[in-house]
């Protein structure tokens, strides 16, 4: 296990190294170059010229990223001009929040989607499976941020029942303080991942009821109970850890939208405002945390492995 976890911290830092270049790259795309839209259009040549000078622009892309890696390594992700705040500050601020609305959405969305994914392979083809085969493939082809809409509309404006718009804070305290706020955001994003986490669930288990070991412990008189809950339900989880591991893009991604929509005032609405400000060093600094984040996922999905299956050994 240690040389496994010595192999994919050097595949890390490659995929780090890689993703970064790549970034920065991506920022010279932007028209006129980052300092060109972070001014404006009215910004004079002169200007432009001489903003480049300063945050070093006008130098070699080799130069302009050791010189950006030197500062992430100093703890500095740089300065948001269009907020008047460090990045640094602005994720330490911004990011808990976020936490908190994705940790929410999965352990909801997991609660329901593993039991009944369960349940559908056990009764697969009855009517029951297939009602919620059609919501688990309404879940899939709805786009999120239009499930939040539909949520606001039947909750907030029909019935008054939670308020349209999340809580409203600066602090996770602030945030947790307002738990009627937080129903709304927290269904929106736990209803597109409950459909994911039901259908491999379902196909898991089919998989697993079929196998040779299932047979075995009925043979030696295991009730359908246990053979289903100590030796089927484990085994199926290792399909669920593999996507929790490589989904954290798409669990980022779909906050994103959420935020956005209830105003959440968490990293995906910053990120938003960033990109449609042009603010690159936020664009920079959230984009390398979402990078760290996949990783850092990645490698636990791979040591969950580990866990739950013990045929899989890492040598």
């Amino acid at each position: 296990m240690t040389s496994f976890l010595i192999r994919r911290t050097l595949q890390a830092i490659l995929v780090l190294f890689l993703v970064t270049v790549f970034t920065l790259a991506l920022v010279h795309l932007f028209p006129g170059g980052p300092i060109k839209s972070l001014l404006g259009p009215r910004a004079t040549p002169a200007q432009v010229a001489h903003y480049n000078a300063v945050y070093g622009f006008n130098k070699p892309f080799y130069i302009q990223y050791f010189k950006w890696v030197g500062q992430i390594l100093h703890g500095n992700l740089g300065f948001s001009t269009k907020l008047n705040q460090t990045v640094t500050s602005l994720i330490a601020q911004d990011l808990p929040k976020t936490v908190i609305l994705v940790l929410l959405g999965t352990v909801v969305s997991l609660v329901t989607g593993i039991p009944l994914g369960l349940y559908q392979a056990v009764k697969r083809y009855t009517v029951g499976d297939y009602i919620l085969t059609g919501v688990s493939f309404l879940g899939y082809a709805t786009p999120t941020f239009f499930v939040g809409l539909l949520l606001v509309e039947w909750f907030a404006v029909d019935v008054h029942l939670f308020p349209p718009f999340a809580p409203q804070g600066t602090t996770v305290g602030a945030i947790l303080s307002q738990p009627r706020a937080l129903v709304l955001p927290t269904l929106a994003y736990a209803f597109v991942l409950y459909a994911l986490w039901s259908r491999y669930m379902r196909s898991s288990v089919m998989d697993n009821l079929v196998q040779d070991y299932v047979r075995t412990a009925r043979a030696k008189g295991a009730s359908e109970r246990r053979v289903l809950w100590v030796h089927v339900f484990r085994n199926s989880l290792v399909a669920i850890v593999t996507l929790l591991g490589l989904s954290l893009p798409t669990l980022v991604a779909g906050a994103i939208f959420i935020e956005v929509v209830f105003n959440y005032p968490g990293m995906g609405l910053a990120f938003y405002t960033a990109a449609l400000q042009n603010d690159y060093q936020v664009l920079l600094g959230f984009t390398l945390i979402a990078t760290l984040a996949t990783i850092v996922g990645n490698l636990l999905a791979d040591v969950g492995y580990a866990v739950l299956d013990p045929r899989v050994r890492y040598n």
